[in-house]
């Protein structure tokens, strides 16, 4: 590795590890803080930056695990629940803003070819900058954070179909939508070219139904987080090679893949693994799009790069705002979104380098248009805050009940499910609750599966796996796994990492359920003590004790082994006089309990009421 690539290496994750929490502090957002980092070691400031066009190629490659990631969120049953938001709102928004900007771009001279190509590409909005900010400003789960993030998943499905047809509005000399690779069958006739194409497609989705989910459960078994890693990244890079061997889109591939493995139990591992990848690398595809920002032009043309800017910001407010009030949001709200919306996104920058292969567009109007976008990302943070202070009252951020939203905002988080989380979990989704489970093992989870039951893939002791399943949002963690030491692990790990959640912890007997409740568990529940209660009332009721008296005699001994248990709470890290106490206390229990219920039998006898023996201890 040669030196000077070493020292670019350095220069790029320098400035990804200064930006984002300088730019957070200052109260801007990463992403605009990622942008304003190229610009400063971009080749017209400081000029660290090198090759800017190479490193954007190889940080496009966080676009691809961008889409990898929104293929996992693709469930049927999401689709379903957000069809309003996605497929309406959706739909109208980038309708709408792709007509307004189209008729802008023919207003201004462009041809009608190349109007509509940059319009459609510059309706599109920052799925990466929009989330976060409403995430920021605590609007995510709420009308506006249903509404924006429903246009973005349009949007970001919209860029396949894209990416797709932009090689064929051009003359056929470009490349594949990436911009970097030629097809293999680029020579062929068409219809081979679409039987590749198919063929590529089919290949992905049978690749992820039958070949992958043996392989995770092998690695699995082996427990090597790494191995598993290292699979995950084979199956997006696998994905969109193949895609681009075919002269398809390297981000169709991935998207692929990521639906194709949207409903495997292993979703959850997926994307905590993957995750801290596409961060870093769409950090360094922000640094590269700021390096790449033509200051020069933007110096020597500054009314009318910032004229673009207001204008493409004006229309893409007024395409989206419309869009909202079509689908009767209130006022407030769709204002709110439609600032969120109002700016080019990620993905532009893939489509006009797409584009420019097709000769669809030229560079000079891509490199207006790339300084364009990249100020619309940069005003859209201060835009929202401005916003937010004049809008009063403050717009709605808690979801409403029947918000598709939720999905990702589970009410409780099971982890274990073998036979003591199952009933925990039925009993909560009996009751209309969201559950998100996890389970270490493999055969389990297959189990389960044919029963129809899901559960995901994961060790809860995982701070990312545990964030990944709900937990910022969740209320409550049950532990229910038969792990001594490892569900110590996870009650430490929630209650440093997640402060919200309420732990509740199985304990393997006694001795576990102080140490749990040392670790900061709320509640603990001894796996067998009800198990073993229940069996002894039952004894006695075949003994020939009356049910009454059998079903008191339990109550009163759960009473009397509470207080004990938390008569020695304070004594069980001391073997010697937690032994002690433990064996003076049996037999005073048992005698307390022996005259408490002869004197409950009588009271009873003589016409009490049967919860007399609530009375306090």
């Amino acid at each position: 590795m040669s030196a000077s690539l070493l020292a670019q290496i350095l220069v790029y994750l320098a400035a990804a590890a200064l930006a984002a929490p300088l730019a957070k502090r200052a109260g801007l957002g990463s992403i605009l803080g990622y942008l304003i980092a190229g610009v400063l070691i971009g080749p017209f400031v400081l000029g660290l930056a090198g090759d800017v066009e190479d490193v954007g190629h190889a940080a496009e490659f966080g676009v691809v695990i961008l889409l990898f990631i929104i293929g996992l969120e693709m469930q049927p049953a999401l689709l379903w629940r957000m069809k309003g938001a996605i497929f309406g709102v959706g739909l109208a928004q980038v309708a709408i803003t792709g007509v307004l900007l189209t008729l802008a771009g023919l207003a201004l001279g462009l041809e009608p070819r190349t109007a509509g190509v940059a319009g459609f590409i510059l309706a599109l909005s920052s799925t990466a900058l929009v989330l976060q900010l409403l995430e920021e400003r605590g609007l995510r789960r709420g009308t506006v954070g249903a509404s924006a993030f429903g246009t973005l998943l349009f949007q970001d499905l919209a860029v396949i179909p894209l990416l797709a047809v932009l090689p064929l509005l051009g003359d056929g000399h470009g490349a594949e939508a990436g911009g970097h690779a030629a097809s293999l069958l680029a020579h062929q006739p068409g219809w081979i070219q679409a039987l590749g194409g198919l063929g590529a497609v089919a290949a992905v989705v049978a690749a992820g139904l039958f070949l992958t989910p043996p392989v995770f459960r092998i690695i699995a078994r082996a427990e090597l987080r790494e191995a598993f890693t290292a699979f995950a990244l084979l199956i997006v890079v696998g994905a969109a090679l193949l895609m681009q061997a075919v002269g398809l889109s390297a981000a169709l591939g991935a998207f692929l893949a990521g639906v194709v493995l949207s409903e495997s139990e292993f979703r959850r591992e997926l994307e905590t693994d993957i995750e801290p990848f596409r961060g870093l690398l769409m950090g360094v595809f922000f640094i590269a799009v700021g390096a790449g920002v033509n200051l020069p032009l933007v110096a020597s043309q500054p009314a009318v790069i910032f004229g673009l800017t207001a204008g493409l910001m004006a229309l893409k407010f007024a395409g989206a705002f419309a869009a909202a009030k079509l689908f009767r949001l209130p006022t407030r709200d769709a204002a709110t979104s439609a600032v969120a919306l109002a700016q080019g996104g990620e993905f532009v920058f893939v489509l006009l380098t797409a584009a420019i292969a097709a000769a669809l567009i030229d560079g000079a109007l891509a490199g207006t248009l790339t300084a364009v976008v990249a100020l619309s990302m940069a005003a859209t943070p201060l835009l929202l805050s401005a916003w937010q202070r004049l809008s009063r009252p403050r717009v709605e951020t808690q979801a409403p009940e029947d918000n598709a939203f939720e999905h990702e905002a589970p009410d409780a988080i099971v982890a274990g499910y073998g036979r003591f989380g199952q009933v925990v979990t039925r009993l909560l989704m009996a009751h209309g609750l969201k559950v998100s489970t996890l389970d270490v093992s493999v055969e389990q989870i297959a189990l389960l599966k044919r029963f129809g039951r899901r559960t995901y893939y994961g060790d809860a002791a995982r701070p990312d796996l545990l964030r990944a399943a709900g937990a910022a949002q969740a209320r409550i963690l049950v532990i229910a796994i038969d792990d001594k030491e490892k569900a110590l692990q996870i009650v430490e790990t929630a209650r440093e990492m997640f402060p919200n959640l309420e732990v509740l912890a199985r304990a393997f007997d006694r001795r576990h359920a102080y140490e749990l409740l040392a670790k900061g568990a709320h509640v603990i529940e001894r796996e067998t003590f009800e198990g073993g209660l229940a069996m002894g009332a039952e004894a006695l009721k075949a003994l020939g004790w009356r049910a009454y008296r059998a079903e008191r005699a339990a109550r009163l001994f759960r009473r009397y082994d509470e207080r004990m248990f938390e008569e020695l709470r304070e004594l069980w890290d001391d073997d010697e006089r937690f032994v002690v106490a433990a064996r003076e206390s049996s037999p005073r229990m048992e005698d307390l309990l022996r005259a408490d219920l002869q004197l409950q039998t009588h009271a009873h006898v003589l016409g009490a009421d049967d919860d007399s023996d609530r009375r306090p201890l």
